[in-house]
């Protein structure tokens, strides 16, 4: 029985990055092994298992036999005959498919440092193209690491068009996307994870609505703005990424990918505000437009979600900064209306709400009428 430790800790620790997850493959070993030394199993498809100190995964070797579309279309065959090798060429990419021996020696069978030294994405054999995951895979990792010059190479960018034509993207299913798409969206260089799925046909197959030149391009400013503003969520990256888009299209595209709620009502606010404010006149702003506009967004009850809707507007809508200056003004004034003082006034009930809104819309028309609004 030998461990090796495999995969991103290896590829990482040769970049000179921050080594943050290390895992392990076992060779020799059965379950009944792994459990008689204290590991505990956790992999319901295929025997991983924890180390009962550090807490790190250890997998059995395994391979994998294509038996049908999609991602669950494998079957695994994992036994003590399995050798490393034959573990690691069932990997995506070169950089991904090399181990280190436990006194440190590198396993390198498929050339992953020649690529890291060339700076290149390639896939380790032709079995990439037995798993359509592996397009956004390798897009993500185009987006993780182009700040460092990395590029996919002319045959694995081949490989992946020729998979998207056979039709493997069509039966990914929407949860694996949302997943893949989530973390993309906060690598280094997230434009690029969707530079790659356009170049090899699956952005057209996945989210049709952002494969014209027109809305593409629009798209990767708005995301690059948002994603270089610290922290801003994946809430907001995602809205930036289908702001050029209609406001129907953008829900009907959010549900399709079944993001989470946070995420599609963001997208749904971005792309309903964006022709409500450009129909706007900042010169004579309309005070019961810009509360309109402050009650679609419930910003009274989501004060925190409507300061993520204006990151994504600076960033992604066609609209002027005075228009965008005029909301914010008006929600900073609308939002010093105690109700408390109007209760103690007497207002209650109907007369109550109506009293809030009248009191809000003077303070908007007050605060916006006024030539340094």
């Amino acid at each position: 029985m030998q461990a090796y430790l495999v995969g991103g800790a290896v590829r990482d620790e040769l970049l000179g990055l921050e080594v943050k997850d290390r895992d392990w493959v076992v060779v020799g070993a059965t379950p009944e092994d792994m459990l008689a030394k204290g590991f505990k199993q956790v992999g319901a498809d295929f025997p991983v298992f924890l180390h009962p100190g550090t807490r790190e995964e250890y997998a059995l070797a395994r391979t994998e036999r294509k038996q049908g579309r999609g991602y669950h279309g494998f079957t695994v065959y994992s036994a003590p005959d399995v050798t490393l090798e034959e573990d690691l060429r069932r990997r995506d990419l070169t950089i991904n498919a090399m181990a280190r021996t436990e006194d440190g020696a590198l396993v390198d069978p498929f050339h992953g440092q020649t690529d890291i030294k060339a700076r290149t994405l390639r896939h380790v054999s032709e079995a990439f193209a037995e798993d359509p995951l592996r397009i956004l895979r390798t897009a993500r990792f185009a987006a993780r690491f182009r700040p460092l010059g990395f590029t996919v190479c002319d045959q694995t960018m081949a490989l992946m068009r020729r998979m998207v034509n056979e039709g493997e993207v069509d039966h990914l299913v929407p949860e694996r996307v949302w997943q893949e798409l989530q973390r993309a969206l906060h690598e280094r260089a997230p434009d690029g994870f969707f530079e790659i799925l356009r170049d090899s046909g699956a952005l057209a197959a996945l989210i049709p609505e952002l494969d014209s030149e027109e809305v593409f391009q629009p798209a990767m400013e708005a995301l690059r703005c948002v994603h270089d503003k610290p922290g801003t969520s994946t809430e907001e990256r995602f809205a930036a990424l289908l702001s050029p888009l209609e406001e129907n299209a953008a829900i009907a595209r959010a549900k399709a990918l079944k993001a989470p709620n946070d995420s599609q009502n963001l997208a749904r606010l971005a792309t309903a505000f964006v022709p409500q404010l450009r129909k706007m006149d900042p010169q004579h702003p309309d005070g019961d437009a810009l509360l309109d506009l402050l009650d679609q967004a419930d910003f009274w009850r989501r004060p925190e979600r409507f300061v993520q809707l204006l990151t994504v507007l600076r960033c992604g809508a066609p609209t002027s900064e005075d228009q965008l200056n005029l909301l914010a003004t008006a929600s900073n004034v609308a939002s010093g209306v105690d109700p408390k003082l109007l209760l103690a006034q007497g207002y209650t009930g109907k007369a109550l709400g109506s009293a809030i809104r009248k009191e809000r819309l003077n303070r908007i028309v007050d605060a916006t009428s006024r030539p340094d609004h």
